[in-house]
């Protein structure tokens, strides 16, 4: 049931729906003074989430800071949060990668450097209406390709959210005792969210935020002044994520 509720939050939550109904109402009421109040809304509203510069500001406030690799100590296991991967019904002969794929490309190149001994994948299917391999297993297949042993890669593929991979993660931790020092590893406009989660579950790890949206603020006209379907499109995630991070906390999720 929340699974459904949340997938219904991310439609109503959407800017371009605002907008869209802002400017519909501009059109359809009779009242001229709140028809120019809407028309008003809805472009001024266009203009301030198309704004660059000022979507940046609002991503480097909300994203967790990056972790210098260079401090990094060693850790028994990574635990990777999915939802960068799935298929294509048309294309069925490979794993499709999405924005967000620094969620498992960090890790590994920490595997490398020799710096995390273990892979935690935690993560089922966001679909609704059809059957999907798990997010988790697609990751332990692209870690396996990419030359990672299958014993140091261990996988959790039942959670649909932020809330069910803290959870299902812990129960998964009791199988395995000699996993103490515990890298947490997701996009850095989640973390917040999901390191408020597992360690509402009682698991200890530390925060490597990945996959930025945010850059540093440049002052310059494109930045300050032409709109961006970019900045737009982003707008939407970064409303959804603090949404949900408000959702969770009402509700004692984290």
């Amino acid at each position: 049931m929340f699974f459904i509720l949340s997938k219904t939050l991310h439609l109503l939550l959407a800017p371009l729906l605002w907008i869209v109904l802002l400017l519909l109402l501009g059109l359809f009421l009779k009242s001229e003074r709140v028809k120019r109040g809407c028309l008003a809304a809805g472009i001024g509203l266009l203009l301030l989430l198309t704004n660059p510069f000022l979507a940046n500001l609002a991503w480097r406030t909300w994203e967790v800071d990056a972790v210098p690799v260079a401090t990094l100590g060693e850790y028994d296991a990574a635990i990777i949060l999915t939802g960068v991967t799935g298929t294509k019904e048309h294309i069925p002969d490979r794993i499709h990668t999405y924005k967000g794929s620094d969620r498992f490309l960090h890790p590994l190149m920490l595997y490398r450097l020799g710096k995390i001994k273990k892979f935690i994948v935690t993560g089922g299917t966001s679909k609704l209406l059809r059957k999907e391999v798990p997010e988790a297993v697609q990751i332990k297949t692209l870690l396996m390709q990419a030359g990672v042993p299958a014993q140091d890669i261990i996988t959790e593929s039942r959670s649909q959210n932020t809330y069910q991979n803290a959870q299902n993660t812990a129960i998964l931790l009791k199988q395995h005792p000699d996993l103490q020092r515990l890298l947490l590893v997701t996009s850095a406009f989640h973390m917040r969210r999901a390191a408020a989660c597992f360690s509402k579950a009682g698991i200890k790890a530390t925060s490597f935020s990945t996959d930025f949206y945010s850059n540093v603020p440049r002052y310059t006209p494109d930045e300050l002044f032409i709109p961006s379907a970019y900045a737009f499109s982003n707008w939407h995630l970064l409303i959804h994520e603090i949404a949900g991070y408000v959702t969770y906390k009402l509700i004692g999720y984290c």
